[in-house]
């Protein structure tokens, strides 16, 4: 062992401190704010990727086992004839767990946003019969057609859908909505260590001659970029403290102003216990990767200039 490896196992503690190889104030330095900003964009990315898929989750259970069937009928008489007909044929239908018939009054609340005022009587702009079925288990092509052939004799102008369909272009928007925040996330990711391996190599150009020296004393590779491995891993903590933080109150603020929207779907991407525990999880991610680039940054750099 060479006289100055007990030097260099002390080092860290006390005495000759590392600030002395790599002389920069805790928070003085750029490097801990950029990570606590990157930080923060990353744990603000990462619960929207996880709100949506929540988001997701809970539409698709809610819709799972719906089926829709509308009676497209002008005049009122037939139409509420064929809808009656419906409602008695699917509630005895094997696998059918429960039938609804929307009332005329819930339809008009529903379509008034787009066509206002439907009025009454002979003023009543006609609207389609609408009947809510659930199925036991998950709705195939083959019991949508055995729902249609079942209605096609007493209700003809029945049309049977499921309910699922209809907010597929809304799963697909979500889907690439997930898939950017996930590139976000690695882009953050690779910006951070990108930035680690700047300061690393910044500080070891600012102190090649006391690292030279160390390195004629005896000092290893390995030892001299464990302090700046330290270094890096205390400011990288720091800044995940800090953009964690930060991260955490913007989520809040959104998701504060999301659920005032009062919309039962947008209620549905919620955050749970476990999507808090992988967010508090990335000032971790964060400083390990921090750690890791800078000790690779220095043992190649090292292996060049000595």
């Amino acid at each position: 062992m060479s006289g100055l490896d007990p030097i260099l196992r002390w080092l860290p503690l006390g005495g000759w401190r590392a600030s002395q190889l790599l002389p920069q104030a805790r928070l003085a330095g750029p490097m801990p704010w950029v990570i606590a900003i990157m930080i923060a964009l990353t744990v603000i990315a990462a619960a929207g990727g996880l709100a949506l898929s929540n988001l997701a989750h809970a539409a698709r259970a809610e819709l799972d086992g719906g089926v829709t069937v509308q009676i497209v009928e002008a005049g009122a008489t037939a139409r509420e004839q064929q809808a009656k007909a419906a409602v008695s044929i699917l509630s005895n239908m094997e696998g059918v767990a429960r039938v609804r018939q929307v009332s005329e009054e819930e339809l008009n609340r529903l379509v008034e946003p787009w066509l206002g005022e439907t009025g009454t009587g002979n003023e009543a702009v006609p609207t389609p019969a609408l009947i809510d079925v659930q199925l036991r288990g998950a709705v195939t092509d083959l019991r949508l057609k055995e729902i249609r052939t079942a209605l096609k004799s007493q209700a003809p102008a029945a049309q049977v859908d499921a309910q699922a369909s209809w907010l597929t272009p809304v799963f697909d928007a979500i889907h690439s909505l997930q898939y950017l925040a996930l590139g976000l996330v690695l882009l953050l990711a690779a910006t951070s260590a990108a930035a680690v391996w700047l300061a690393a190599r910044s500080a070891l150009g600012g102190n090649r001659e006391t690292i030279e020296i160390v390195h004629l004393l005896g000092g290893t590779d390995a030892q001299i970029a464990r302090i700046f491995q330290r270094s890096v891993g205390v400011d990288a903590l720091l800044g995940g403290i800090a953009g964690l933080s930060l991260g955490i109150i913007a989520v809040m603020l959104l998701g504060r102003q999301f659920a005032a929207l009062g919309s039962g779907m947008v209620a549905g991407g919620g955050l749970g216990l476990k999507d808090w525990l992988a967010i508090g999880a990335i000032p971790l991610v964060g400083v390990i990767i921090a750690m890791l680039t800078a000790r690779l940054t220095v043992l190649a750099a090292l292996r060049k200039i000595l």
